[in-house]
């Protein structure tokens, strides 16, 4: 460690030099001019010195100093320490902001700070994502403005902050968030958003599977006991009859299981309280998945089958919903368009969103269909539902998994052209991936 430089000891040394120059020049008769010209050479020296100093601080990319001696070695030196210094507090304050960083975005909850006039300070990566923000790319960005809500700007101007405030999500409309604010330092304040969806909706929820459960299985249930009730007197009926009402019972038996089946998922896809955006899903491996079912699904259609999917394109969500939101689209074309058809598979990115696609050259849908068509049990044609065994829930499935994901499904379809099956996942979920998962 360099020791602090003793200014008495350059004192003296210099009035050494100066008695040394001194004695020579009055040797030789010239003191003053001996003075004199070593005190310019001094100065010099000094000058010269000080703008080595100055290119070092200023202009030079080394953080080594320059080797020299005197006051200005030991000035160098003790410059040197400081930046050492400096350098290892700023790495320990940059290595507490990565884990205060960290340790926000691993919250369960979306965080904003905003300052006094709701300008948005900070936010964690959730909060982009639910709120729809694009902080930091705009650096000034107003909270208020974003959400757009009058109830949120009334919360704020009052702060009365005792009791939460619940809104709707700016980035998707069926969820409900709830805004708790808490103080902050600099007399900023700090927003704590919870996604309290599925509370409102759990008794809803409730009373719409007794209703639809009781409405769909109603009919095979009718089917079955009006055969069971045939059956006892069995002997004095054709065999071709009976095998007709073992077998007409199987399937509304069959068509029982499915429908409760697909009840159950969409009942689990709505209560999900599963974090949808914590982890990375494989899309890619997922698709070429269904892929391989859909080619055996397609052996009876004999449709031309077409994926193009993009290899490092991943998306943040849940996989076995995806899963299901991605089969029952491609399913249901291979389902619906007639025989010796052409399915089109698409995932790729379009302007930074991870996009998919389901194309078929079926019959289409009407107009009036397509603002229905994802309501539970809702079919298009309801004798050709009961044909391909549909159950009406596919598509609504569909919706709530992309609801989940702040999707949406957009349909393009005309009567007998086809249907575009298609929706897009925002660029905070987007994700290319630089090697497989």
């Amino acid at each position: 460690m360099e020791k602090p430089y003793i200014w008495l000891l350059n004192i003296v040394a210099i009035c050494a030099l100066f008695a040394t120059v001194g004695a020579i020049g009055l040797h030789f008769s010239e003191f003053w001019l001996s003075i004199g010209v070593l005190a310019i050479l001094i100065v010099i020296w000094q000058f010269w010195q000080l703008f080595q100093l100055n290119l070092w601080i200023w202009h030079s990319k080394k953080m080594s100093p320059l080797t020299t001696f005197g006051a200005f070695g030991q000035l160098y030196q003790g410059i040197h320490q400081n930046q050492l210094k400096h350098r290892g507090k700023r790495k320990q304050l940059s290595h507490i902001i990565s884990s205060y960083k960290a340790g926000s975005e691993a919250l369960p909850d979306a965080v904003v700070v905003i300052d006094n006039n709701y300008n948005i300070v900070w936010c964690n990566r959730l909060a982009r994502i639910e709120l729809g923000l694009s902080w930091p790319d705009k650096q000034t960005l107003n909270i208020v403005e974003a959400l757009k809500q009058p109830d949120f700007l009334n919360f704020l101007v009052a702060k009365r902050f005792e009791s939460p405030l619940e809104i709707p999500s700016p980035a998707n409309v069926h969820k409900i968030l709830e805004f708790r604010v808490a103080p902050f330092v600099d007399n900023n304040m700090m927003l704590l958003i919870r996604d309290v969806t599925r509370l409102s909706q759990i008794e809803k929820m409730r009373k719409d599977f007794v209703a639809n459960v009781s409405h769909e299985l109603r009919t095979p249930l009718t089917v079955i006991n009006g055969y069971l009730e045939m059956l006892p007197d069995a002997a004095d009926l054709p065999p071709l009859l009976v095998n007709k009402a073992i077998a007409e019972m199987r399937t509304q038996s069959v068509r029982m299981q499915n429908l409760i089946e697909e009840l159950l998922q969409l009942s689990r896809i709505e209560a999900s309280n599963d974090r949808t955006f914590d982890k990375l899903v494989n899309v890619p491996k997922l698709l070429w998945q269904i892929q391989t079912e859909a080619q055996a699904l397609n052996r009876e259609k004999h449709h031309k089958l077409f994926f193009d999917i993009a290899p490092k394109l991943y998306v943040y969500g849940i996989e076995s919903e995806l899963r299901s939101a991605f089969s029952n689209l491609i399913f249901n074309a291979i389902h619906y368009t007639p025989d010796k058809g052409v399915v089109e598979v698409k995932w790729h990115l379009s302007q930074n969103c991870a996009r998919f696609s389901v194309k078929d050259n079926g019959d289409g849908i009407a107009q009036a269909d397509i603002s229905r068509i994802t309501e539970r049990f809702y079919r298009v044609d309801k004798a050709r539902s009961r044909k391909t065994g549909g159950s009406g829930l596919g598509l609504s499935i569909v919706k709530h998994v992309l609801t989940h994901h702040n999707s949406s499904l957009k349909i393009a379809s005309a009567v007998g052209i086809g249907s575009d099956f298609s929706c897009e996942f925002s660029s905070e979920l987007t994700q290319i991936a630089s090697k497989p998962l």
